[in-house]
């Protein structure tokens, strides 16, 4: 009986225990079957019957699907990884189907995933008791919300529903949706519904069979299996931007690929959407990784000089290490914010006294210096009385007191270029226009709060930089005076090292003046430098001219020549300073360590440095002398080359740029060369009150020292890292062929982006290059909101003129106008 009851209750239970015995094999079938196909898939097949316009609406409503997650988070505090997820999982899935539904049509398997919504039941997996249980999808949706599975669902279930909140939730966000490009996608979507279905349930089985090996391993191991796809995951979402029509949709869908990185740092801002941006260049005009540089610099960041991340790991700071060039490995392709506040520059020569508080709202100067006139704040304006620490009373009677201690200075004539170190707010160099004199001014950006931003605001040139460990960005023996007021520069220390790199940049014959405490005051430090001073510039064999005290500033000023033959160094009885080696090269300047060394004097009648150069302005125009030798660097002799750029450059000035293009020329004072040669555009200007800062890139012919010998200034740089200088520095840049010269070593995003950040708001730039690169420009100016002036192409050469605007986006504006 016993047996019996047990056979009637086992024969009971048979008829369902048999059920679930082949719905359990039947389903392990499938998995097994299913996880065979996909390890044997690695590339998706892709239908070439698509039409580029379907496979777009799809790409556009698979973006959009995607980004549900995001849009629904109101708080904007989406994990990385759930962000990651969101992305890869779809394209997990269309490589699921491609291997599951080999002998489809392949138009099934890329529509699948956009169907409106899935009818059908979904087999789920649970780890904890290994029961499979069948359930209706849209009840397994509510259940689900928290798990690491909700974007697939998401991704597979985009019906009418979830496109209503994902738009709605744009629209909240500031994006507005294309209507007619979203009727196109929701043609598309139910035209294609009948063959989604079937695409479902196979997605369906193929989630189900990811999820029992998800149930199998640890959380950790399924976060590793995701990251694999990423790769292919995005060279998917490369390709398909190409055929992306311009629309919010698409901009949101770049949006969610680019925050896949992180955002803490600007160095690795844009480095997921690299290969992307290139790609999309000339397709789009908003296809541009632009958005606010995230800095503790704020609307001042300069990414060589605020990279902390890598100045916080200087072994050293002893030689000002901290105050170089550190640039980010991959330059930022952010903008910068305008401060709060900041109006429109106050014009030369008016600037040179005031300028706008809140264009550079900074009061620690004043605060410091203000009883010795550098700089005060009066109202709504920051002014500057003309004095100095060492030139109480103006600038302008201390540039006369240093003429007459020594009259061969002559200022504008014999002396037209100057360096001026550790220049203050420069306003010796401000007031040295009056004397037909330039001055390159530099500082660090050190503890004086905002000085070289002071002096480029007030319409005075000068740049960051500090005699550190490298050489300047100078060639040598181009200035004619180097000029240090008060500096407290060690000039004595380590052999004279910081001393014999002016002594490189300074001409043969040329002056340096030093009015600091050691040459007129007696206490104990500043005689006991003023005595090694002594000692070092004898064995450098400068000559002593004159020592004169000013009686009205209480100031002295002990002005030293530079030799112009080499019978001092032979005659001394010691080699200390040591003579450089025949092979260093006294020109080469861009990233070059300091040495403690003197370069000898040209004896050679031929060579550059032999003699003099013309007077101001008489050098201006005469091509130099020791051109004669040299073929220039458009082919013909060196001295017909000079002259033919500079008529160039004088035609184009005059015909276009002073009178066909608008420019407002009262408007404009700083102006940059981006790709001077010969200086020839410089020098057509020179009867405008503006000043050119001349830019030789480094890897351009090596043409600097010639625009040092016609009395103009410049530096070189490398045109794929940052320049030293505070952002809204120029009025003009003007760049003639360097950005297809640029192409060639670097991306053009970052270098726009720089464009963007040195150019104040309402300055202009001018492009003159071919016709490809005249568009890339055009296109990333109009995703930045630039207005376009004039575009002129002929012989595939083209000009383009752009004004920056006054408009700086907020965070929503960029999501609108720009793919980040």
């Amino acid at each position: 009986m016993a047996m019996g009851r047990y056979s009637r209750v086992d024969g009971r239970k048979s008829s369902g225990y048999c059920s679930t015995i082949v719905v359990v094999v039947f389903v392990a079938f499938c998995l097994v079957g299913v996880w065979m196909l996909m390890s044997s898939s690695v590339v998706p097949v892709h239908d070439s019957s698509l039409s580029s316009q379907e496979t777009a609406n799809e790409v556009k409503r698979t973006g959009t699907e995607s980004n549900s997650k995001q849009f629904e988070d109101s708080s904007g505090d989406l994990p990385e990884d759930a962000i990651k997820e969101d992305g890869n999982t779809i394209n997990s899935q269309i490589e699921n189907k491609s291997a599951a539904q080999d002998d489809q049509n392949e138009n099934t398997i890329e529509t699948g995933i956009t169907a409106e919504g899935n009818k059908e039941d979904k087999v789920e997996t649970e780890s904890a008791d290994m029961k499979i249980e069948s359930k209706n999808l849209e009840e397994n949706q509510d259940e689900k919300t928290e798990s690491q599975e909700e974007p697939k669902e998401k991704a597979e279930n985009g019906g009418d529903e979830k496109k209503e909140d994902v738009t709605g939730q744009m629209q909240a966000e500031g994006g507005e949706v294309n209507k007619s490009e979203q009727t196109e996608s929701e043609a598309a979507s139910s035209e294609n519904k009948s063959d989604s279905d079937e695409g479902n349930k196979n997605l369906a089985m193929g989630d189900s069979s990811e999820e029992n090996r998800q149930d199998e391993k640890d959380g950790n191991q399924v976060e590793q299996s995701a990251s694999e796809d990423n790769k292919e995951s995005q060279e998917k979402s490369q390709t398909s931007v190409e055929v992306f029509p311009t629309g919010s949709l698409s901009e949101i869908l770049n949006e969610t690929d680019a925050q896949n990185g992180a955002w803490s740092t600007q160095a690795v801002e844009s480095q997921n959407e690299k290969k992307s941006q290139q790609s999309s260049i000339s397709k789009d005009p908003f296809a541009y990784g632009w958005k606010l540089c995230n800095a503790t610099a704020g609307p001042d960041y300069i990414p060589c000089l605020d990279n902390w991340q890598t100045i916080r790991r200087l072994p050293s700071t002893k030689h000002y290490e901290h105050r170089e060039r550190h640039c980010p490995e991959e330059a930022p392709t952010c903008l910068v914010p305008v401060p709060e506040g900041y109006r429109r520059s106050v014009k030369w020569p008016k600037s040179r006294e005031k300028i706008w508080y809140y264009n550079v709202p900074h009061t620690k100067l004043a605060q410091v210096k203000g009883h010795q006139n550098w700089v005060k704040l009066t109202g709504e304006y920051l002014t500057f009385p003309g004095g100095g620490t060492q030139f109480k009373h103006g600038a302008l009677h201390y540039i006369d007191f240093i003429e007459e201690s020594l009259p061969d200075i002559a200022w504008g004539k014999r002396s037209r270029v100057i360096l001026d170190v550790g220049c203050g707010v420069a306003s010796f160099g401000g007031y040295l226009f009056e004397r037909d004199v330039l001055a390159m001014s530099f500082a660090p950006k050190d503890e004086h709060e905002a000085q070289v931003q002071f002096a480029l605001e007030r319409g005075i040139p000068a740049m960051l930089a500090v005699m550190g460990t490298k050489r300047l960005p100078f060639p040598g023996s181009v200035f004619d005076v180097v000029h240090c007021a008060r500096c407290r520069v060690p000039w004595h220390i380590e052999g004279g090292k910081l001393l014999l790199e002016l002594n490189r940049v300074l001409r043969p014959g040329g002056y340096f003046v030093w009015s600091a405490t050691p040459v007129y005051q007696k206490l104990p430090e500043d005689i006991g430098i003023w005595k090694a001073m002594s000692e070092l510039t004898k064995s450098m064999c400068w000559d002593l001219k004159v020592i004169k005290k000013d009686k009205l500033n209480g100031v002295g000023a002990a002005i030293f020549r530079k030799p112009t033959s080499n019978d001092c160094y032979n005659k001394r009885s010691q080699n200390e300073p040591p003579l450089c080696k025949e092979s260093d090269d006294p020109n080469a300047a861009w990233n070059v360590p300091l040495e403690a060394c003197m370069h000898k004097v040209p004896v050679d009648a031929s060579e550059r440095g032999y003699q003099w150069p013309e007077q101001w302005p008489k050098r201006l125009e005469k091509p130099p002398y020791w051109l004669d030798s040299q073929v220039g660097v458009y082919g013909k002799a060196a001295p017909e080359d000079f002259v033919a750029d500079y008529n160039h450059w004088k035609h184009v000035v005059s015909q276009s740029y002073l009178n066909g293009m608008g420019i407002d020329w009262s408007s404009v004072r700083n102006i940059m060369d981006m790709r001077a040669v010969y200086g020839g555009f410089a020098a057509a200007l020179k009867e405008l009150k503006v000043w050119v800062m001349n830019v030789v890139p480094v890897d351009s012919p090596d043409t600097l020292p010639i625009i040092y010998e016609r009395g103009l200034f410049g530096m070189y740089h490398d045109w794929c890292e940052s320049f030293n200088t505070y952002p809204r520095t120029y009025d003009l840049l003007h760049a003639d062929h360097l950005f297809s010269s640029l192409k060639k070593r670097c991306n053009l995003v970052p270098v726009m982006a720089e464009v963007d950040r040195i150019l104040r708001p309402e300055g202009k730039l001018i492009v003159r290059d071919n016709n490809e690169v005249i568009g890339e420009i055009e296109s990333m100016a109009k995703s930045m909101k630039w207005e376009i002036r004039m575009v002129f192409s002929k012989d595939n050469e083209g000009l383009l003129f752009v004004r920056k605007t006054m408009w700086r986006p907020t965070e929503t504006e960029l999501i609108k106008y720009a793919i980040i």
